[in-house]
């Protein structure tokens, strides 16, 4: 059994969270950089947004953990801001819905220990050309103009819970634990 003595850093979000671990993956390269100082752990659930998150909070992260994340690294939004489906259904979730959830993973996040740090990814920019060509209509009702409320929503919530956010994954790389 692998002993405690390593920080773990989780990802907790979606599908680019799940997926961060294939070839060339930001998961897969956070996991070489701390190959030998942390243990990189990948919560990823592809179709999530922040309301599934929020009722798995307490399972995900438990408060009565003998051992919490040294930082934890949450990423969902790009699924909240896509278009309503006509059904009701489907990973769409209101804006102001979506900061409250995320005021509350940040919250129970930080409540974890004195030592867990949290940064939020705020929705990527995407080549809606290329995900059309690539994807077709599975991808229909995501966009840049669609997404661009939810960054702002996380970047106004991190000044506001005092998390750090960054903007886009490739920032990531200079991140280092102290």
């Amino acid at each position: 059994m692998v002993g405690p003595g390593r920080p773990q850093i989780v990802l907790f979000g979606s599908s680019i969270v799940q997926y961060s671990f294939g070839e060339g993956g930001w998961g897969a390269t956070l996991a070489d950089i701390y190959s030998r100082t942390a243990d990189i752990i990948l919560r990823g659930y592809a179709g999530w947004n922040s309301r599934f998150a929020l009722k798995v909070l307490d399972q995900v992260f438990p408060k009565n953990a003998i051992i919490q994340p040294s930082l934890v690294i949450v990423y969902f939004g790009g699924n909240d801001s896509m278009d309503p489906h006509p059904s009701g259904h489907g990973a769409h979730v209101p804006l102001s819905e979506f900061t409250d959830n995320m005021r509350k993973i940040g919250e129970h996040l930080m409540s974890l220990s004195n030592k867990t740090r949290v940064i939020f990814l705020s929705p990527p920019p995407m080549n809606e050309r290329q995900i059309e060509v690539f994807f077709g209509d599975v991808m229909r009702g995501r966009s840049n103009e669609l997404s661009r409320p939810y960054v702002e929503a996380v970047l106004n919530l991190c000044h506001e819970i005092d998390v750090k956010e960054m903007g886009s994954i490739s920032q990531l790389r200079q991140v280092r634990l102290s």
